[in-house]
């Protein structure tokens, strides 16, 4: 295995799960009624991006799946996310729309 030859896809995972925990962590101290449906995606994306990048670390079998199911929970939380004014929302939805944006596997 070519060591890190993801190190552009993992790092653009890995900014994107600490912008959705963050994200999460600041809407859940703001206890909006609004911000359910963000926090949750944002933990989804969050866990999904992780372990997508760690998957790829260990060039499983399995990351090309897993960076197609992180896609979509990127590109659900981004949408989301953008509907809400605050900074680290915004800051959230683009670091989402970076990370789906993140060519698959198959085009590595």
């Amino acid at each position: 295995m070519e060591r890190y030859k993801y190190l552009n896809s993992i790092t653009a995972y890995n900014s994107c799960a600490s912008a959705c925990e963050h994200c999460a962590s600041v809407c859940l101290t703001e206890k909006k009624a609004e911000c359910f449906r963000c926090i949750q995606l944002c933990r989804d994306c969050a866990d999904l991006c992780r372990l997508t990048a760690t998957l790829m670390l260990r060039d499983s079998d399995y990351a090309a799946v897993a960076s197609q199911l992180c896609r979509v929970a990127c590109l659900a939380c981004a949408e989301e996310c953008a509907l809400h004014a605050s900074a680290h929302c915004q800051e959230c939805a683009r670091s989402c729309q970076v990370c789906a944006e993140e060519p698959s596997l198959e085009q590595v």
